[in-house]
């Protein structure tokens, strides 16, 4: 017979008895073990970020695009555990007019500039925990190699000329533009001057004989490529936008510039009064990493995730795609679009004064919290604002209060005395909700939680396939939510040990939160690794027992034994996540260069 609660559930719900059971089935038995799921656990998969211009310092949108990429990486690596199924590359793009002119604007050779900037980002990185396994700058002699290899396997299938290029230039974003996009706008003195639609950056009139590429061949087989493959850019509105571009005329593509004009860059092989254009360098970047022009970088392409801003869209969506299929390759399996960050409604500027420092957030509120605001708050379809009273109410309320109060109510002493992992009573939750019994204290909602949190991996590991990480982290505060509830509920505080009647049911109430909390821990180990090391560890969860391919969430409710069942906790690691002081908030401004 089904007790009240549970009817007024299904009527609530809309759901039927029997869909309530299969809820409840032994197929959410080790719902998390998403190992095999689409991808054999042995597959390769390769992430990459851009590689970053040392023109200026680090801001963080910078760190925002590194952040989406190690998510992704640490996910497939808890999907995949062995660390030679998965590469992770970012680095720094050197070369090109825009670096030259910033050196002689700083007074620096640019080599020097490039040093500077480089060590900013590679300082960055490491503090900020960001787990790549190659650190690229275009200035090395691998890369140099790859490109000048690359260069002549598109020359030798005759996809390069010599022509006379005339039309405008934007050195600011490195890129050449048609007429129809460039605008002219007012000065300060009241002339007009020509500047890019889409940045609004400053162009000027170039004629000069360059190497051109063939691009207008290649306009039929790149609309193939994204209409065969809809999920190739994600998220969709960005696919969708490229197919638009694709719509229009597509102009073959200079590809170098005269040495006299940039002399900062890779030489075109058997010509040196030509430099290489500095996108076509940049770009065979992602090839270098996996070892091109050797065999080996193909047992990792085309298995490749590109993780970019949506300012480099173009590049990485038309240009790369069609140069590498002219060089005989495939494009590459994903290119992961994001918006960008904003400071209290304003676009970040140097003139303005709002560029936000990523080390002194990183200090400010921690690894791990900063990490797990900007990947909490950072929707890749539209940009987002970032301000300091933000991340403190944020951090505050899912860190600090909901996730590690959790923690501290489950491992206290006054409530966990033995400080172990209780046992569970299947007589107090039975696995077929509704039963009625002198033992059963289980209720309605608390089937909804156990429901929920065991769906909840497959259901992360659908958002990061969908790049929608800021989803993922928004299912475990809604499970953190609802775990904080059915504690509350049922208020372990007020039950007795010693009790015959209550001591079962404590142990239960216990061993049903602390198993949502390793749960929450396993699943927060790609955005927060620190913290959720710490979380694990105070459950007494061992390195060997964090893959997801381990995460069997409350087995004994399923009839199967609990590996931690009378395990010790770990030993105390103190407050989870420290609570932010909300009155000391201010804007951070960039360090200079």
């Amino acid at each position: 017979m089904l007790r009240p609660s549970v009817l007024r559930l299904l009527k609530r719900t809309g759901a039927s008895r029997l869909s309530l059971l299969e809820d409840f089935g032994p197929r959410y038995y080790g719902s998390g073990s998403l190992s095999a799921r689409d991808d054999a656990s042995d597959a390769r998969a390769y992430f990459t970020t851009p590689i970053f211009y040392v023109n200026a310092a680090p801001h963080i949108g910078h760190l925002y695009s590194a952040l989406l990429a190690d998510a992704l990486c640490r996910h497939r690596r808890l999907r995949s555990p062995s660390t030679a199924a998965t590469r992770f590359s970012t680095g720094t793009d050197e070369h090109g007019l825009k670096i030259q002119q910033a050196a002689a604007t700083a007074g620096l050779a640019p080599t020097e500039l490039c040093d500077r900037v480089s060590e900013q980002f590679q300082q960055l990185f490491q503090e900020a925990g960001i787990s790549c396994t190659d650190f690229i700058r275009t200035t090395e002699a691998r890369h140099r190699m790859a490109v000048q290899q690359f260069w002549g396997v598109l020359k030798s299938r005759g996809l390069l000329y010599k022509g006379l290029y005339e039309g405008w230039y934007c050195a600011s974003d490195e890129c050449f533009l048609p007429e129809a996009k460039v605008t002219w706008q007012p000065g300060p003195s009241g002339d007009s001057f020509p500047v890019s639609l889409e940045s609004g950056h400053p162009v000027s009139w170039t004629k000069e004989e360059n190497y051109i590429f063939r691009l207008s061949q290649f306009r039929e087989p790149l609309q193939r490529w994204l209409r065969g493959n809809p999920q190739a850019i994600t998220p969709e509105p960005f696919h969708h936008v490229v197919l638009q571009w694709l719509d229009e005329e597509l102009p073959d593509l200079s590809v170098s510039r005269r040495s006299s004009h940039l002399h900062w860059g890779i030489p075109v092989p058997g010509d040196d009064s030509q430099t290489i254009y500095v996108w076509l360098d940049a770009l065979v970047n992602y090839l270098t990493v996996i070892g091109y022009p050797n065999a080996e970088f193909k047992s990792w392409w085309p298995a490749t995730s590109h993780i970019i801003g949506k300012d480099i869209l173009k590049f990485h969506a038309i240009y790369w795609p069609a140069f590498l299929l002219g060089a005989g390759m495939s494009p590459p399996q994903r290119i992961y679009v994001h918006s960008h960050w904003t400071v209290c409604g304003q676009k970040m500027s140097k003139s303005l004064g709002n560029v936000v420092d990523p080390r002194t957030c990183l200090n400010r509120y921690t690894v791990d919290g900063f990490r797990y605001f900007l990947l909490r708050q950072g929707v890749p379809n539209w940009d987002c604002d970032y301000y300091d009273e933000k991340v403190v109410k944020l951090l505050n309320s899912e860190l600090a209060d909901a996730l590690g109060g959790l923690l501290n109510r489950c491992t206290a002493k006054r409530i966990n005395p033995s400080e172990t992992y209780p046992a569970f009573c299947t007589n107090c939750f039975p696995s077929e909700p509704g039963l009625v019994g002198p033992s059963v204290r289980a209720q309605a909602e608390d089937y909804a939680l156990v429901s929920a949190v065991a769906t909840l991996p497959k259901q992360v590991a659908d958002h990061y396939d969908n790049f929608q990480i800021y989803k993922a982290l928004e299912a475990v505060s809604s499970c953190v939510r609802q775990t904080n509830g059915f504690v509350q509920r049922h208020a372990p505080w007020k039950l007795n040990w010693e009790s015959p009647v209550d001591a079962p049911w404590l142990g239960t109430v216990l061993h049903v939160a602390l198993e949502c909390l390793r749960v929450f821990g396993t699943l927060l180990q790609p955005v927060t690794p620190s913290l959720a090391d710490k979380l694990l560890s105070r459950l007494g969860v061992s390195a060997s027992e964090r893959s997801l391919g381990e995460l069997y969430f409350l087995p004994r409710f399923y009839g199967h034994p609990c590996p931690f069942e009378g395990r010790r906790l770990g030993p105390e690691t103190g407050v989870l996540f420290p609570k932010l002081d909300q009155s000391r908030t201010w804007v951070v401004k960039a360090h200079r260069t």
